[in-house]
């Protein structure tokens, strides 16, 4: 008889989900499975409303990157619209995202990656977040805080506040740019890039303490998924879709957003709520495929700022200038070099006068019934797709999140760490940690406001064919 140790909820993600790992009567692992189960229904309910306020209505999916829903619905309205917003418009759009991603790839590394990093993966677990990490190194953690909240001061400085703004709409922003807001965030910009210089040489100083653990996270071959430049650097406002395969070949280039149907479908299994995209010429489940910051640092062929592109190429290198860095640990390490990215481009926007003027918007009435927004979210690429009546009124709405795109990826992941660490007589605190950090390599829709310090309730239990109790840990 077959045995199953579960752990619910895991800890450090938006909304709920469990983990399952299943036993035979041996207790070695033969599966194990990242559970989704909880059901928001989005898509659904903005049925009946106007295209106009879904830019606002859809930025409230997430509490921890809003602005991504922000823009890239924004940019589903521009399609419905057809118009070309003003290059103004354009460059605070790619402002913001850049700082969705500094406030977001900050909170991943600083707040909820680093304390397992630097205090262990087996440290006491009352200490093992944020404020264990205070006690430690004062002066890291805090500057990790300040980094996180310039990215937020950006959001707030173009969009009245930080989280759920309304400030993108169809056609462009709502309000240009101003010369003293401008100064204000330019003086934040000499500290942002030291800090993230200092999270990379953090992170890169650990691997060799970790080497025994990194080969176990999520060390596969799989298909990666982004958008590119038109001339290959790494994009994430605009650009078309390239797909790589775990060798490092380019298999598909330059396809247009619009067909992202065309390349990709959506499974669906009776035990999760998240569906499972995959590339629709290799089948279901053998085209899964990762997105994120791993999958962008592959696939681009190189990054137009000089300190992330040097960092690139260290990174190439670790598995060699034609191969795929394959190993889902260095998400960590791809998020930090697009933190410095961000910091590198937002300085440039900044300084570029073309952002102080205040032609900020194109209007127009319904032109096409249907229209589809596609960036570059923090956790990978996200669509909307939006079909409207002649007034404007939602239809339909299809939108595939990056969380979502990674899941086939996550449940490889947790099953090869279970396979490693879970030997069917013993559980321990620091095993069920390494299993969850494996979820936490792809910063699935992390809830920072309710798990990112301290821990979530924890009760794990470990019968034998028999049903008897062989084991249990309560947290």
């Amino acid at each position: 008889m077959s045995k199953t140790v579960t752990i619910a909820p895991v800890t450090r993600i938006e909304g709920h989900a469990k983990i399952t790992i299943h036993l035979d009567d041996k207790g070695t692992v033969t599966d194990a499975r990242f559970h989704v189960n909880e059901f928001r229904g989005f898509e659904k309910f903005c049925e009946g409303r106007l295209m106009w306020e879904m830019a606002g209505i859809t930025s409230r999916i997430c509490g921890i990157c809003p602005t991504s829903h922000l823009i890239t619905s924004a940019k589903a309205g521009d399609d419905i619209l057809a118009v070309a917003i003003p290059p103004t418009a354009e460059k605070l759009r790619r402002l913001i995202t850049l700082a969705q991603w500094i406030q977001s790839h900050a909170l991943s590394f600083f707040h909820l990656s680093s304390p397992d990093f630097l205090l262990g993966f087996d440290s006491d677990p009352a200490t093992r977040n944020i404020f264990g990490l205070i006690a430690k190194d004062k002066e890291f953690a805090r500057r990790g805080i300040r980094l996180r909240k310039f990215g937020q001061e950006i959001i707030e400085v173009l969009g009245s506040r930080r989280i759920h703004t309304p400030w993108a709409v169809a056609g462009g922003v709502r309000e240009p740019f101003e010369v003293s807001k401008r100064d204000y965030l330019l003086a934040w910009i000499p500290e942002a890039r030291e800090t993230a210089l200092l999270a990379l040489k953090t992170l890169k100083s650990i691997h060799e303490n970790f080497s025994t653990d990194i080969p176990n996270y999520g060390n596969f071959r799989s298909l990666f998924v982004g958008l590119v430049a038109p001339d290959g650097a790494l994009e994430y406002y605009d650009g078309t879709i390239r797909i790589m395969d775990g060798g490092g070949n380019i298999i598909a280039d330059k396809i247009d957003p619009h067909s992202y149907s065309d390349q990709f479908g959506e499974a669906t299994e009776d035990w999760s709520y998240l569906k499972f995209p995959y590339y629709k010429p290799l089948g279901y489940p053998q085209g899964m495929y990762r997105v994120g910051p791993l999958a962008r640092v592959n696939i681009c062929d190189y990054i137009d700022t000089p300190l992330a592109e040097e960092e690139r190429q260290i990174f190439k290198a670790m598995a060699g200038q034609a191969e795929a860095v394959n190993n889902s640990f260095y998400y960590h390490y791809a998020r930090l070099i697009e933190l410095l990215f961000a910091v590198e481009k937002a300085e440039a926007l900044l300084n570029d006068p073309e952002i102080l003027n205040p032609h900020v918007r194109s209007k127009a009435m319904i032109n096409r019934l249907m229209g589809i927004g596609v960036s570059e979210a923090p956790r990978g690429t996200l669509f909307h797709q939006y079909w409207v009546d002649e007034n404007g009124v939602l239809q339909k709405v299809n939108l595939i999140i990056a969380t979502a795109q990674n899941n086939l990826a996550m449940n490889r992941t947790v099953r090869q760490l279970a396979m490693r660490y879970i030997d069917g007589n013993k559980i321990t605190d620091g095993i069920l940690n390494r299993i969850e950090a494996g979820i936490r390599c792809f910063d699935p829709c992390l809830s920072c406001s309710t798990h990112a310090a301290g821990q979530m309730p924890l009760h794990v239990q470990l019968f034998d064919a028999d049903h008897r109790l062989l084991d249990e840990i309560r947290r």
